[in-house]
């Protein structure tokens, strides 16, 4: 039997899971698939249901422990995709040219039934060397939104933390923080005809956001890289023939270390000028893993990686949330997903890269459980 072969269950579970409708929630139905795969295997399972439709899974394996050594977590949810935009159905599993296909596929469905099926088959071949936790969330694309609402008392503290986003099997340390903000002006109303007599709110806050755009200043991280801000919606004005008195544009900032949150808030705030308020709608700390904390990790799922650089990445996860929740354990992001596969049309994950993960994710389990349980 070749490896393909031998992490079938990863791909069928991973087709499953895509044809599963996520996109911006409804992740029950995928929590139940994950849930009853892992009970099925011996795991003690917890689903929480939070918000009408939308679920989280905590699954564990193993002795009752102060610490469990390894934990996997994923989110369930995905982007929107319109199916019009695409050359295949974003729904459809299709397996084709060696790949995936679908929404989801690469980020990050194809790593949580990766993680799945490398933590059922450890915990069926060495039940008594395996101890590992999974922690499966909904909405995360949209800040993270499940995990800040999982039940502390369902969580152990963990030594390792595996998160499975897409990274082209290569092992990633920690992430970028991000800050969401609104930024808003307040003007006064008049007709169009009479500008004079009003406040344009637009122009205000236009010119704040040419001043945002436009700035060159914004710090670099020697391990994270650059700070960056991003103007991602601006709302104003309701007919061309009236003056708006209000006018609001939201921001994404993504934060490296010694450029955190105050940081930040005070730059914006000085680049916008007098009148505009600000309004903190999402702040998660980012990620950092000491590479000397993680080596013996990244030797198990991509050999000879710690002897390179360390690699942080720009996009968030659910680390930012769970990291401070599990007892500060050291964190590194691994998936099968090609990174430049997130959130674009005609997604799809290469299948073998799923099976080199699925088979490292279950050599880390069989490794570090060995270490820790006895």
């Amino acid at each position: 039997m070749d490896d393909a072969d031998a992490w079938r269950g990863a791909t069928d579970l991973a087709r499953r899971l895509v044809r599963i409708d996520t996109r911006g929630g409804r992740e029950a139905p995928a929590a139940a698939l994950v849930a009853d795969r892992l009970d099925g295997a011996g795991f003690e399972v917890r689903v929480e249901e939070p918000i009408p439709g939308r679920a989280n899974v905590v699954a564990r394996f193993g002795p009752a422990a102060a610490r469990v050594p390894v934990t996997f977590t994923g989110h369930l949810d995905t982007v929107p995709a319109d199916p019009s935009g695409w050359s295949f159905d974003p729904m459809s599993g299709e397996l084709r040219d060696g790949r995936l296909l679908g929404r989801g596929s690469s980020d990050m469905k194809a790593g949580v039934a990766c993680q799945v099926e490398a933590a059922v088959r450890a915990a069926r071949e060495s039940p008594r060397d395996t101890a590992v936790q999974l922690i499966l969330t909904f909405g995360e694309e949209t800040g993270c939104d499940g995990a800040e609402l999982i039940d502390e008392a369902s969580l152990t503290p963990t030594d390792l933390l595996v998160v499975a986003e897409p990274t082209g099997n290569r092992t990633v340390l920690g992430h970028k923080g991000v800050l969401w903000l609104a930024a808003t002006a307040a003007g006064v109303s008049a007709h169009g005809s009479r500008p004079e007599l009003g406040s344009n709110a637009v122009a205000a806050l236009a010119a704040a956001a040419v001043r945002i755009h436009g700035h060159q200043g914004w710090p670099v991280s020697p391990t994270h890289g650059p700070a960056t801000v991003n103007i991602g919606t601006f709302h104003a004005g309701e007919q061309p023939n009236l003056v708006p008195d209000h006018a609001e544009m939201r921001l994404d900032v993504r934060t490296v270390p010694g450029f955190g949150r105050d940081e930040a808030i005070a730059e914006i705030a000085r680049l916008c000028g007098d009148g505009i308020r600000l309004e903190r709608l999402l702040d998660l700390p980012g990620v950092a893993t000491d590479p000397s904390a993680a080596a013996e990790a990244r030797e198990i799922l991509a050999p000879g990686s710690s002897a390179g650089p360390a690699e942080y990445a720009t996009y968030f996860t659910d680390a930012s949330v769970l990291t401070g929740r599990l007892g500060g354990p050291a964190v590194v992001v691994y998936g099968p997903g090609d990174p430049d596969q997130a959130h674009v049309t005609d997604e799809s994950c290469s299948l073998a890269a799923m099976t080199e993960s699925a088979a490292a994710m279950h050599r880390l389990l069989r490794r570090l459980g060995r270490h820790r349980v006895a």
